[in-house]
């Protein structure tokens, strides 16, 4: 078992994180962090391409998404640190790996910070108005900076309260939704009758929908990244894995059920909101009403944890001489402040940007880092199988130990390699791929030679 960042500091480093979450802002942050606008606005897309046959996609996802959690749970459960899968594909795949795993996340993060203050400024402009969105954008940059500087206790109660937002409104929505179809509300229910052909666009349909439906899960592996700051990392982790995953397989998949039984496919507000076009039909107008304020706490929830995942994730990358020593500057409430700032930097300039050139600047970065999400359960599935291996040849005690191994996590790895292959075959997605993959190539290389002047510089 190794040492985590916050119990070990480095020759060099200049500060310390300190521990402040608490097991129920874990659980509450891993739940949210998978509750955003990737379902309440993805799972119309998903199930329009794949017909009822959403659900069997769904449930695919859904159990890799399950599995991937398991493994991360096994690594950050034996050895929490704030580089979460970053660090352990260093340990298992080697320093290049690590380099362009938690660089590859961090840049994503950075620009996501950015897409999440701008999406959030449109929604709430067009509830409320008073600013322009980029107006709002930066408000919400500064405030959320401000937050994450004030300490990690605060943050994750903060977050705690977001996302406790988000889950009674899917807890309500499950409970409406279900009510309507037995018919227990005043507008009579539609039973079967929406169910059409199983496979309306045929294999291809499903497996675009199979693409849609992973990258709405993502920011579930932030977990791994916050039980570094929890004041049991080992417990804590471990709790929360075995608490959230079905929970979120439950959420998504109950979700989607109930808005394939209440909205025929052709539905125009399949894909623009689901959420919304499912209480209007149960008659329901005012609760359906509530959906924008929803979406744009949803939003501002995962600008809130992605901003601090990138600032731990960039200490982390500083511990291991990955980034200048500069990022691993903490406060006295034991805030990596520098690294804060610097995830930031990218939204600060990206949202002037957009008011001056449009959303091309903004869609030209997410294009470049749209497949990072596979390239880390990717890398986690493949760090799992060999950093098992390795404990199991010393006989290491595991607190929490991956199902079935080696047979489920081979099985993940290729699920995930045949997603990937799936997506190379949809012209949609096939450029995000290959331009993410350029990317991680690239920062690979350049984590080699990083290692290669620390290792000549070492006496």
């Amino acid at each position: 078992m190794g040492d985590s960042v916050r119990d070990h500091t480095p020759d060099g480093a200049e500060g310390k994180l300190h521990g402040g979450l608490r097991p129920r802002h874990l659980i509450m942050m891993s739940l949210g962090s998978a509750i955003g606008a990737g379902l309440f606005v993805g799972s119309g897309q998903g199930i329009t391409l794949a017909g009822p046959a959403a659900l069997l996609a769904y449930a695919i996802i859904g159990l890799i998404v399950v599995s991937v959690m398991r493994m991360l749970g096994e690594l950050a459960a034996a050895d929490p640190n704030p580089g979460a899968f970053s660090y352990y594909v260093g340990k298992a795949l080697g320093p290049g790996a690590g380099f362009m795993m938690g660089w590859l996340w961090w840049i994503q993060m950075a620009i996501v910070v950015a897409a999440e203050s701008l999406a959030a400024a449109e929604g709430l402009n067009a509830l409320i108005g008073l600013l322009p969105a980029w107006g709002w954008a930066l408000v919400f940059m500064i405030v959320f900076t401000i937050l994450n500087l004030t300490g990690v206790s605060n943050f994750g109660e903060l977050e705690f309260w977001f996302a406790l937002i988000k889950v009674a409104f899917i807890v309500v929505f499950l409970a409406l939704g279900a009510a309507f179809l037995f018919g227990w509300l005043t507008e009579p229910s539609p039973g079967m009758d929406n169910i059409g052909e199983l496979m309306p666009n045929g294999v291809g349909g499903v497996a675009a929908a199979l693409l849609v439906i992973a990258f709405a899960f993502g920011g579930i592996e932030i977990i791994a990244v916050a039980a570094a700051e929890t004041d049991d990392p080992g417990r804590s982790v471990t709790r929360a894995i075995r608490t959230i995953v079905w929970r979120i397989l439950v959420f998504y998949v109950g979700s989607v059920l109930i808005i394939l039984l209440v909205l025929p496919l052709a539905d125009e507000r399949m894909e623009t909101g689901p959420f919304v076009g499912v209480l209007e039909e149960a008659g329901l107008p005012a609760v359906a009403a509530t959906m924008g304020t929803i979406i744009v706490v949803a939003l501002l929830s995962a600008l809130n944890v992605n901003l601090y995942g990138a600032s731990r994730m960039l200490f982390s990358l500083g511990a291991r001489h990955m980034a200048p020593s500069v990022t691993m500057r903490t406060a006295g409430n034991g805030v990596p402040y520098v690294s804060v700032l610097a995830s930031v930097v990218v939204g600060f300039l990206v949202v002037p940007a957009t008011y001056l050139w449009g959303s091309q600047v903004l869609d030209r970065l997410l294009q470049l880092v749209g497949s990072t999400l596979l390239v880390t359960w990717l890398a986690i599935t493949a760090a799992q199988i060999v950093l098992r291996r390795r404990a199991d040849r010393m006989g290491t005690d595991l607190p929490m130990r991956m199902w079935a191994y080696p047979y489920l996590s081979v099985a993940t790895l290729i699920a995930l390699i045949a997603i990937v292959v799936l997506g190379l075959t949809t012209d949609t997605v096939r450029d995000r791929i290959i331009s993410t993959a350029i990317l991680a190539v690239v920062l690979w290389v350049a984590g080699l030679l990083n290692h290669r002047r620390l290792q000549r510089a070492s006496p």
